[in-house]
Formats: structure tokens, sequence, C-alpha cells
């Protein structure tokens, strides 16, 4: 049977990844998608660079548009990355009937529904196992394995630049802006790195994955987020201490009100298995009505286990390349037209809506009646305390100081009624310092 032909749309580091394992494996991947699968074009800008890479058995061209104008490549793989052109070339080779793959989690988490239903119209299929969690397959976990349940909730670390920073912080008992410097130094963070230390990089695989999950469009724009930059030390050390770890998660939850779709610092039991993954690597919890909580882990990044990720999907591109459109896997699990959101009954959450518990660090001065007002505060508002912490003063500032820390776990409250308690405490004349809230997940 005549091998299935790809276009490659940029070969940088993934790029490559996808060139050589698919050589090093063609035999294996023939056997398992029963034909062969050729990477016959790449467009890349440096086409001298490209050529030495795959070899003079493959066109090189520096016009992606080339790739899409060629009736024989049945799969384009996008992995240019970004808003712009990448979604004009997408676009443009569903038009020509071409499949997609991509590793390109902001496009889709952006511009997702309307690649979807342009694909769908068109009867081709866009997959994206690469855009979340690289070499982990939790895409397919998601869409097919658990496909016979009721998803409830999941939580990830989908950021290895973070989880590294964070990590680093733990080992080292050093601030945020020295364990990004470190990470930048040894490569694990970019030298701009405001998409990863924002929480906006893991806040687009949470929108791909919460789609999934309960059957709702991709909805970016709705997603709570929160980075990692105004984590302390000191917040690392009292989390250990009260036995947890804090890690960036991206979290979506159904409620009885809707879904809940957030990324943000959490503190988490450290008996949690997902509380001991370290430095840049990923793991995701799903918790179903039928299989109960399972865990997906590995690299989420890197050259070949991103590579792995995208040749999955053009095996299964190529297993299905023939099949009624109407019976392929749906890109977002459920059939388009019953799409929650569609009918109006799972709304994304505002943040001021979602429940959950939390823990407060305040700078207060180190006098008698502080406690007993910040209580006060908390009772009014109907948040209980579920532990509590006080240092001594002269551990935080030396002998004599008149400062000390206030370290509060909370049971669960609305994050609306917690805005409103924390803003009284904050104008205490005894609060000396903006107040640190972490939300706080057991994931049980």
């Amino acid at each position: 049977m005549k091998s299935i032909q790809v276009g490659l749309f940029g070969i940088g580091t993934v790029g490559s990844g996808v060139f050589n394992v698919l050589q090093r494996n063609q035999e294996e991947i023939c056997r398992r998608a029963g034909r062969g699968i050729e990477i016959t074009m790449v467009a890349d800008l440096d086409t001298a660079r490209a050529q030495s890479l795959v070899g003079p058995g493959v066109q090189v061209v520096s016009d992606a548009r080339a790739i899409i104008a060629n009736p024989d490549i049945d799969i384009v793989v996008e992995l240019i990355g970004g808003y712009g052109i990448a979604k004009q070339l997408v676009l443009e080779a569903i038009a020509a009937g071409k499949h997609v793959v991509t590793a390109n989690k902001a496009l889709l988490a952006v511009h997702g529904t309307e690649i979807f239903a342009a694909a769908s119209a068109k009867g081709v299929m866009v997959a994206f196992e690469a855009a979340v969690a690289g070499g982990i397959p939790i895409i397919k976990a998601l869409r097919e394995g658990l496909t016979a349940n009721r998803i409830q909730w999941l939580a990830g670390i989908i950021n290895g630049t973070t989880n590294f920073i964070l990590s680093e912080m733990r080992d080292k008992g050093i601030d945020f802006d020295v364990a990004l410097q470190d990470a930048q130094r040894l490569g694990y963070a970019e030298a701009d790195p405001t998409f990863d230390i924002e929480g906006v990089d893991a806040a687009h695989k949470a929108t791909l994955m919460s789609a999934i999950a309960f059957g709702i469009p991709v909805q970016f724009d709705k997603a709570y987020v929160e980075g990692i930059t105004k984590l302390a030390a000191a917040d690392i050390k009292y989390a250990e201490q009260l036995g947890y770890r804090i890690k960036l998660l991206g979290i979506s939850k159904r409620t009885d009100a809707g879904v809940e779709l957030r990324v943000h610092p959490c503190l988490i039991p450290a008996k949690r298995l997902i509380a001991n993954v370290e430095g840049a690597m990923n793991a995701v919890v799903v918790n179903g009505d039928a299989v109960g909580t399972t865990l997906y882990y590995g690299k989420g990044a890197g050259s070949e286990p991103t590579a792995s990720a995208v040749i999955a999907d053009l095996v299964d591109i190529t297993r299905l390349h023939t099949a009624d459109p109407h019976h392929r896997v749906p890109h977002l699990a459920f059939q388009p037209h019953t799409l929650n959101d569609a009918m109006g009954t799972l709304p994304v959450l505002p943040m001021s809506e979602v429940v959950t518990s939390y823990y407060l660090r305040l700078r207060v001065a180190d006098q008698a009646g502080v406690l007993s007002k910040v209580a006060g505060i908390l009772a009014d508002a109907g948040i209980s305390i579920d532990a509590l912490l006080q240092r001594e003063a002269d551990e935080i500032g030396g002998e004599g100081s008149t400062q000390t820390d206030l370290i509060i776990l909370t049971h669960d409250t609305r994050e609306g009624t917690m805005n409103d308690a924390i803003a009284q405490m904050q104008a205490l004349p005894t609060v000396l310092a903006p107040i640190t809230r972490i939300r706080k997940e057991e994931l049980n």
C-alpha cells in the first residue's frame, strides 16, 4: 500500500525529533499503522539547515504554502507555534483537504472552535496530542480511554518550567527571582519566560483538557490565570511545615453550577503522588466516576517526547484516513452538536464563584489582640479555620523584632467571600504587608 505522505511546517527542536524518530522506528510504526508514513516535504525559512537535517531524499521549501498546494501531501504537521501565520496555514491546509497534526496549544486554546468547525465541515482531522503535556498521552486518555466515565475533575502540573522553579525554591530555600535565573541558565526557561511563569502556557493546556473532559467548547478567555511570580521561599517553607507542597496546577472541575477552569499555585498534601513530581516533569490527575482517580506522568517537553505524541497522531490519522468522517473520534470527544455550552448547561464559572480552601500568610505586628481581630473577621464572613501557625518574632526579623508571620489554613469557602475578608484584614493597622493567599486543593 502506498505510504502516507507528510509535510512538515518547521524543523526546529520538535520537528527534527519527529523526523528522526519516524526514520528510526519506521518499521515498527508501519506495522502499527498498516502502511508507511513518510515526511516528503519540509518548509523552513533556513532551507540550507533544514536540508542538512533531512538529507537529499526530502524536498525542502521556504514557503509552507508549497506543501499545502502539493496534491500528494496527505497530512501537514504544524510546528511553527503562535497565533499568527500558524492559524492561516492550518485553515488553508484544512480548506485544501489536508489532515492536520499540531503541537500548538496556544492556537487551539484561542481559535480551536473555528479550526475544529472548519475541519468537520471539510471532513478532515485535526490531531493535537502533542499540544498538552508533551509525551504523556493525556488527550487520548481523556478522549478515548476514559470515554465511559463522567469526568468529575482534573488537575495537572502541565508546565515544566514552573515546576522546575518551584522544585528549586523548595530544595534550596531560594526565592523566585533566584530560581528563575537558575532555570534560564540551565535552559529550562526562555529568555522571556512570561507565558510560563504567569501561567498562560498552563492555561492553554488546561483549556483543551477541560473541553475534552466536559464536552464544552474551548474557552481560554474564561480561564482564571495566576502565575508563580509572587511566591516567596517563606511560603514554600511554611507549606512544608504544614504537610503540603506548592505546585502550579491547571484545574478543571464539574460542579452543579458549571465548570471551573483555573490555573494558579496550590497547596497539595505532601502524601499525594502529584505533590512529589519534581523538576521539569509533568503529571495530570483525572477523576472519573467509574474508574476513580488516575495519574499520568512523564516528560512534558523536549524533542523526542513531543515527537512521540506527534507521531502517535500521524498513526491515528493514517489508520482512519479512509474512514467515514462521521465515524471518527470527535475532536473534543463529544459529538459537536452535543457540546454542553451550546445547550447552555455547563457555563465556565467566574473565579469569584469557585469554592476552595486557602492558605493565608499575614505579616503582622507582634502584639496582643492581632489574632483575635483576624479570627473575628474570618468568623464574621463564615470562614472556619482549619489550622494556624504563628512564628516567633525573632524567627522573622531577628532578636527584638516587632513583626511576626501568622499562617492560617481555612476550610472551603467561596472565593468572593474570601476576597472580601482579605480586604478587611488588609485594612487592619496591625497587618504590615500585602497578605499572601494561596489556594489549597486536597485532590481526594
